[in-house]
């Protein structure tokens, strides 16, 4: 048991070593990906230091190479927060945080401004505005014009209305996975919960005489729901179809071996059946499992920090 625990501690750590860092908040324009010119973080640390100065709002441009698996989500509000942006107690900082070899994209927004600049304002800025320009490959303008959208929401400026071309809609059409955004970590931790006891019961449907049956109807609506959340509808989909055909398919495969035959025979005449180390004991047509024994910079953050709040976008 030891050994075990051990074991799971060392895989959450080093799972855990896969999450991308926070980068040194060295100016209001990070940018690590190197993906904008020199003019333009000129012009944009100007822009933004102007716009501070002003209204105390802080907003800094964040570019990073790779999320090293992580969702945009929970990797944005990891960085918001570590830099601390926006005045403490007034919370009004914002983060557009830009990752090129995901093509994921977050406008992360401090509780103070979240009645500003909304969930709706923010997504309108990346669907409308930063989607489009990081299409084409300029980096430099999509990000330019998403900052000034963002300015322009929190003084008051209108942000472009919807843009007709449905840009997440092209993206969303080649995505397999279209559950929550998770992270490649949570994925896994998730994903062995899951398909591990739904497999194992799947297992034991296919290998137990009587209850099987019971059991691949039992497990169809677990198989149809809770991989959404690892792989998305459509890949939920494709394991539903292969649990519905493949369970019968191996069912009776199983069911012609000479010890399946001889297990089902002893259920009806002892009462119970040993199969691989396990004893299966049948009563009024059932069975049930049991096993013979049991265990046990010159810039930096004014402490604000955000709860979430803003949106996120791909191309």
């Amino acid at each position: 048991m030891n050994r075990l625990a051990l074991f799971v501690c060392a895989c959450l750590a080093a799972l855990a070593a896969l999450a991308a860092d926070v980068p040194y908040l060295s100016g209001r324009v990070v940018d690590n990906a190197e993906i904008l010119g020199a003019e333009t973080k000129r012009k944009l640390t100007e822009q933004l230091k102007a716009h501070e100065t002003e209204t105390t709002h802080q907003i800094a441009v964040l570019t990073v190479r790779s999320l090293e698996g992580e969702s945009v989500e929970s990797y944005a509000e990891q960085v918001f927060n570590t830099w601390k942006l926006g005045q403490k107690g007034k919370d009004n900082g914002v983060l557009v945080l830009v990752a090129p070899t995901e093509r994921r994209m977050r406008i992360e927004v401090g509780y103070g401004l979240e009645g500003t600049l909304t969930d709706v304002a923010a997504s309108r800025i990346v669907r409308n505005v930063m989607t489009p320009r990081f299409k084409e490959g300029n980096f430099d303008a999509g990000v330019t014009e998403g900052v000034q959208a963002v300015i322009g929401q929190l003084t008051g400026t209108e942000v472009p209305a919807d843009d007709p071309r449905p840009a997440v809609a092209e993206h969303k059409s080649d995505t397999f996975f279209e559950g929550p955004d998770l992270s490649l970590t949570e994925r896994i931790l998730i994903g062995s919960f899951i398909f591990g006891i739904i497999g194992l019961f799947t297992v034991l449907g296919i290998l137990t005489p009587g209850m099987g049956w019971f059991l691949y109807f039992f497990l169809i609506p677990f198989w149809a729901m809770f991989p959404i959340v690892v792989v998305g509808t459509r890949g939920a989909l494709y394991l539903l179809g292969t649990y519905v055909v493949g369970f019968p398919i191996a069912k009776l495969i199983v069911s012609r071996l000479s010890w399946y035959e001889k297990a089902k025979q002893d259920i009806k005449t002892k009462g119970s059946a040993t199969i691989g180390g396990f004893t299966v004991g049948g009563s009024s047509g059932s069975s049930s499992w049991s096993s013979g024994s049991s265990s046990g910079g010159g810039f930096s953050g004014g402490g604000g920090s955000s709860g979430g709040g803003g949106s996120t976008g791909s191309w």
